[in-house]
């Protein structure tokens, strides 16, 4: 399967907030920034951004959900924003990335508007200031 990466987030992590119950669930909050790179967008992530892990029971394992709207400019050049809902899991069985997502974008820019609905794949690399995100679409 080949793939076209579309969107590289470079995320800096805030400081998380962390709820753990008797059960052995625990839910962190993680607040984050950054900016984005790629060939068809340049931009930063708007004050908002969060990503919530649940792990446990409740999760199901070790889930994330990270939501989170970007502000720059496309491709040609026209001002425009792009929202992202990154759902996934972690696999201990991965060893290449951190963990794969299938991320959903909605987008105000009509040279962008093929990633509206468009089915992707989002994986998580460890990073300096916190994680990379990579988004791809399939060829």
């Amino acid at each position: 399967m080949e793939r076209e990466e579309v969107l590289r987030i470079h995320v800096t992590t805030r400081e998380a907030s962390v709820l753990e119950n008797e059960e052995g669930d625990t839910v962190v909050m993680i607040p984050f920034g950054g900016h984005a790179t790629g060939p068809y967008f340049e931009g930063t992530v708007l004050e908002g951004g969060v990503d919530t892990q649940i792990i446990g029971r409740y999760g199901g394992g070790h889930t994330l959900s990270a939501r989170y709207m970007l502000r720059g400019n496309d491709r040609d050049g026209q001002a425009c924003e792009i929202y992202i809902e990154n759902n996934g899991t972690f696999d201990p069985a991965l060893t290449d990335v951190m963990f794969r997502t299938a991320p959903r974008i909605v987008t105000n820019s009509k040279a962008l508007s093929f990633l509206n609905g468009e089915p992707l794949i989002g994986e998580g690399l460890p990073a300096e200031s916190g994680v990379e995100i990579r988004i791809y679409r399939t060829l």
